[in-house]
Parts: structure tokens; C-alpha cells; sequence
């Protein structure tokens, strides 16, 4: 039986044991003793010692820590010279820093560097090359990479990496030093209709100012070029530099597939994923009073936005001790405005569709069938006796100031198109929403 070591900031916190008959998790009894013990998951719950978590619900929470992407699963089998791109395999090999706090170690003895700060700085031509290597494949004969023990686990579908910054400059993390950046590639073409996102980085990067003026808690990010490789760079909201200011410590979070203790090809709600009413109902739970009124919003403003990809994935929580949670900060939100229309390359509006649906007589996720009294029949669905109307209110009043505040700080040479295309678009469906009924 196969065996991996979970950890946190030092502090070993589980056995994942890995056979023919499949997963298995065991919380050690040191962990549950501890006054910082807290679930992996909330649908890992802590259990007795001698107790354990069996099946899907452990593999499905390990296998959210990696890319959902086939192919860069498949890179990284063939960097390391795997025999095959399981969940465990690749976790044993890059499993050392993960999204939140786990670090999974093939071994039981605490990493000896971790209240420490390892790493090698890097020049912006170093950089560039680091972000090169992020999509290059090794050839026949050739090693598994020159990063030493740099092995990182990002999930998601899109291109990335990750650094650390530290004393003003980029740095390649070493050992059990993580990184406290994700530098996000272009996603190039995109979908059966081969879709132009090469400017990507530059249409999340305005989403989330967007997002931002309208008082939604973001991540912060930030556009960089290094020797002509564009990225979009986001700050870890699950990294915090130690008190002292000697190590960085890793927070635990996961995502909404794996509070739900779902695969990640269930993050879409139409594949059985959780929607709005069901993620709005978890959140009543949270250590925020605001979580509800911040979810729902950031839900009003990706119909007004055309961002289409808030799935499960891209929404997740912070645990805290005892399993007591409270949202992450916004991530990962683009907008397909800029590749709207009917010619080729481009998305049909029509076709154009919200990851979460809204309620009415039938459910609804096309952008253009959403009407205002759908936002407010999901809202009361959720419990909410005013249904969205003071949200709604108060966004459309919001509109014009966002869009003048954001203006205002797009840097020179910002591409016009992703900028004209997304103000018109959040102005026009603003227009729509606030022509329609609230009723039907």
C-alpha cells in the first residue's frame, strides 16, 4: 500500500494511504490533540483516532489539488518520467506545495527548513525562462528540469506557475519555502471555435478592478511582462509571512468541489455541481456575516460582465481552527465580451452561458434569457424575503463610478478592445437590467 504524509505549516495532520480497493485518510492523534487541529475539508470531517475517511470523498479532495487539464497533467507525468498521471502519482512528485497549507511529504519526518526562507533570486530573463518551461516538455533522454527541488501543485485548467517574492525580487522557492505568487499564462486559443483569450491576462486583470470598485474582496493582480512572456500575476491570499518575518506560513482553504466532496469534473453546475441556492445555504455557516450578501453579488456581476467560468473551483474558503470557515477573496474572472459575435473565432452571444444558473419556472444560465425577476426568485430561494432588488439597486447605481474609477487606472498601451468591449458590455446589460421588471 502506497503512503503519503500530510502536513501543515510543520505540524503532521494525516496518513493518505493508496491501494487496489482506494483511498484511505487517517487524522494522526497528535493532530487531533492539537489546539490547531481543523479538517481537511469540510467534507473530511475530523474522526476518532482508529477512524478514517474511505473511497471518492478522499481521492476526489486530493485530486482538486491539481490541474483539471489533461494535457498538463500529462506534462507533468512525462517531466518526472511517471508511468501514469494519477492523483497519487503526481502528488507524490509535486505535492510539496499545494494550494492552502497541505504539503505532502512521502515520508513521516517534518521538513527541517520550514520556519526558514529558502530560494534563489532570479533575473527577468531567469523568469522568462521559468514561464517557458511551464509548457515545454522534456525530450527524449532529457532530465526532469534544472528547478532542484521546486515542485508545485496549482489547480485549475489554465497555464500557470508559481514564485516567491521576497526582499523586492522574484525568487524560486527551495525545500519547504512556498511560493506567494501564480504567474498565470495567456490562454491562447480557447474552445471548439478556437476563440482568441491571448490577452487573457489583461481581461481578468480589468475584471478584477472591476470587481474591486464595486466593493467585491478580489485577490490582488497585477500585469508583468518578462523578455516578451506575458503574465498575469496574482497574489496568494493562502500565504502570510510569519510574525517574525522569517517564514512564510501557508494557509488552509479548498475550493467548492472539494467542500462538497465532489471530482473536478463536477464543477460545472450543469455536470452535478453545486449551484447558487446550495453554496448560498453552506455560507450561512460562515465566520462572516457578509459572505452571503459578497457571493451573491459577485453572481449579479458576472451575468453584467459575461464571466462565464465561476464554477465551483473558482470560489473557495479559508478553515479555520475546529472547521470553522469563511470565503477567500474573488479569483480567476474573465469576461468573453471581447470575444463576442458571429464570425469566426469568436462565441455567440446567444450561446454565451453563466456557470450557476437562476431560478424562474425553468432554470436559466444563457445570459441573454436572464431577466431581473429570475435574480430575485434565486434570492428568495435562498432564503432572502426581499429577493436581490436591494443588490440590484445598488450595483446599477454603482456602474459609472466602477467604470470611471478602473479607467482611471489602466496603464499605457492597455489593448482598447478588452477595455471598450468590457465597459460597453457591463453598460448595456446594466441598461437591460434596469429597463426589466422585477417582477414577472
Amino acid at each position: 500500500m502506497a503512503e503519503l504524509h500530510v502536513w501543515m505549516n510543520g505540524e503532521a495532520v494525516a496518513s493518505w494511504q493508496q491501494a487496489a480497493s482506494g483511498s484511505r485518510l487517517s487524522y494522526l492523534p497528535a493532530w487531533l490533540a492539537s489546539p490547531r487541529a481543523r479538517p481537511l475539508s469540510l467534507s473530511l470531517p475530523l474522526l476518532p483516532s482508529g477512524e478514517d475517511h474511505r473511497g471518492h470523498v478522499v481521492s476526489d479532495y486530493f485530486d482538486n489539488l491539481l490541474p483539471d487539464n489533461a494535457e498538463i497533467r500529462n506534462r507533468i507525468r512525462d517531466r518526472f518520467r511517471l508511468r501514469s498521471a494519477g492523483t497519487f502519482e503526481l502528488l507524490r512528485e509535486i505535492g510539496r506545495d499545494c494550494v492552502g497549507a497541505v504539503q505532502l511529504l512521502p515520508d513521516e519526518r517534518a521538513p527541517d527548513d520550514l520556519h526558514e526562507i529558502r530560494s534563489t533570486p532570479l533575473s527577468e530573463g531567469q523568469v522568462a525562462d521559468v514561464l517557458r518551461r511551464v509548457t515545454a516538455r522534456p525530450l527524449p533522454g532529457q532530465a526532469a528540469g534544472d528547478d532542484g527541488e521546486f515542485r508545485i501543485s496549482i489547480a485549475g485548467a489554465q497555464e500557470k506557475t508559481g514564485l516567491l517574492r521576497h526582499d523586492g525580487q522574484w525568487c524560486l522557492p527551495i525545500g519547504s519555502t512556498p511560493s506567494t505568487h501564480i504567474f498565470k499564462l495567456p490562454l491562447g486559443l480557447v474552445g471548439n471555435m478556437r476563440a482568441d483569450m491571448e490577452l487573457s491576462a489583461e481581461n481578468e486583470w480589468l475584471c478584477m478592478q472591476l470587481l474591486d470598485a464595486f466593493g467585491i474582496p478580489v485577490a490582488s493582480t497585477a500585469m508583468e511582462s518578462f523578455d516578451g512572456q506575458r503574465v498575469l500575476i496574482v497574489e496568494r491570499f493562502d500565504r502570510r509571512l510569519a510574525r517574525d518575518g522569517t517564514w512564510w506560513m501557508r494557509l488552509p482553504q479548498e475550493d467548492m468541489c472539494q467542500v462538497f466532496g465532489l471530482p473536478p469534473s463536477r464543477k460545472y453546475e450543469a455536470d452535478g455541481g453545486p449551484g447558487i441556492v446550495q453554496i448560498m445555504d453552506l455560507l450561512r455557516q460562515s465566520l462572516e456575516p457578509q459572505d452571503r450578501a459578497t457571493f451573491f453579488r459577485t453572481q449579479l456581476l458576472f451575468w453584467m460582465l459575461a464571466a462565464t467560468d465561476g464554477h465551483a473551483k473558482n470560489f473557495s474558503v479559508h478553515i479555520e481552527q475546529g472547521g470553522r470557515f469563511r470565503m477567500t477573496p474573488i479569483y480567476d474572472v474573465l469576461s468573453v465580451y471581447p470575444i463576442l459575435g458571429r464570425g469566426p473565432g469568436q462565441l455567440d452571444p446567444h450561446d454565451a452561458a453563466l456557470a450557476m444558473s437562476v431560478a424562474g419556472k425553468n432554470r436559466h444560465r444563457r445570459i441573454t434569457e436572464i431577466r431581473r425577476r429570475h435574480w430575485n426568485a434565486t434570492a428568495r430561494a435562498c432564503g432572502i424575503t426581499d429577493g436581490a432588488e436591494p443588490w440590484i439597486i445598488e450595483l446599477l447605481d454603482r456602474v459609472e463610478p466602477a467604470i470611471a474609477e478602473v479607467q482611471a487606472r489602466l496603464p499605457p498601451g492597455y489593448p482598447d478592445h478588452v477595455a471598450t468591449s468590457i465597459f460597453d458590455g457591463l453598460r448595456q446589460a446594466a441598461d437591460r437590467l434596469a429597463a426589466m421588471q422585477p417582477e414577472a
